[in-house]
């Protein structure tokens, strides 16, 4: 069973370990020392889920993208009871939603990776804030694309069936919920949440700007100056008598996740008859693991991308293009569905 082994490897490995890492080939050895010391198993199941050339277990199945792929696909869509929709950035960038990775992926002269991390933000949470004030404002423009409605709209219309979906995204936007999506965990947290660092206390905030002294800050442009606004105007926590800072309640690169939302992942694929990992490089853990897992005990697993990822022939299906173009066709009505 999943739960077995998914147990092992993610609560044991990734709830001790961290969250972010990128399993690049030749980086792969480094990562792996930098977590807990897994066992043969562990290794030989983290192995599926490296850069090209890496071993993969179990027998590979080529990709499909014909239009036979998606009669297939569709088939196998009609039978599902229990839809497992994991999904990364690659949808959000469909919505027009700045990824800041790759070439030019920058906010000002940083990557992401250096801002969205406990030491930038200890070090400087004025500029930290900026980024995260910039992103919270990009946001709130944003409208949720094609993808993100076909897969609201399948689960309003199989949840009438008796059959579920649920949302498992690594994305922080909350385009998701903003397109209609009821059962969504959310593994990195959300840009429009709060947690203080004094007392705890985790909020919803959608003010903009979330404090006066944010006020038309956050310029991406590199030649923008810095804010350098003092702690004590940054964002401040409202529970009585606390006034702490706040921070982005969003899983930074180096932190854990919330062993309670694994354990919900967890249980979600458990249970999963079908698995549909959506704009996702694949190389982030411990999400990069999640649908390897599930397809390694036989169940069906189809991959929407703009590319092939390392994880791609371990999946039963992939569909290659624009989110907001494969998945409206996967996700819609089937023929054989009653709906009453």
């Amino acid at each position: 069973m999943l739960m077995s082994l998914f147990q092992f490897t993610v609560r044991r490995s990734v709830s001790r370990g961290f969250c972010g890492f990128k399993a690049a080939a030749s980086k792969a050895r480094e990562i792996r020392s930098g977590m807990a010391r897994p066992s043969s198993k562990l290794r030989r199941a983290s192995s599926i889920c490296n850069h090209s050339g890496a071993k993969v277990l179990g027998n590979s199945r080529s990709p499909v993208c014909s239009s036979s792929g998606m009669a297939d696909f569709r088939e196998v869509f009609a039978k599902a009871k229990h839809i497992a929709i994991i999904t990364g950035a690659g949808v959000s960038a469909e919505s027009g939603v700045p990824t800041f990775r790759g070439a030019g992926g920058l906010w000002r002269k940083w990557q992401a990776q250096e801002l969205a991390t406990p030491e930038a933000f200890a070090r400087n949470p004025s500029r930290v804030w900026e980024f995260y004030h910039y992103r919270r404002e990009v946001m709130l423009s944003k409208q949720p694309n094609p993808a993100h409605v076909a897969i609201a709209e399948c689960e309003r219309r199989l949840s009438k069936q008796g059959r579920s979906v649920v949302v498992i995204t690594q994305n922080i936007d909350e385009l998701h919920r903003k397109a209609g999506t009821k059962h969504l965990i959310e593994i990195h947290g959300s840009l429009f949440k709060t947690r203080c660092t004094n007392c705890g206390n985790i909020a919803a905030n959608y003010k903009s700007p979330i404090c006066p002294a944010l006020a038309g800050k956050g310029a991406p442009d590199p030649d923008t100056e810095e804010a350098t606004i003092p702690v004590e105007d940054l964002p401040q926590c409202e529970e009585d008598g606390c006034n702490g800072l706040l921070r982005p309640h969003v899983v930074w690169f180096g932190e854990a996740l919330d062993p309670n939302v694994l354990t919900e992942v967890e249980k979600e694929l458990d249970i999963c008859d079908l698995c549909l990992v959506v704009g996702t490089s694949s190389v982030v853990y411990p999400a990069a693991m999640f649908a390897p897992q599930v397809s390694a005990r036989g169940v069906p697993v189809a991959e929407f991308n703009m590319e092939t990822t390392p994880a791609t022939n371990r999946f039963r299906f992939h569909f290659q293009g624009p989110c907001g173009t494969t998945l409206p066709p996967a996700l819609a009505r089937h023929h054989t569905e009653i709906i009453s």
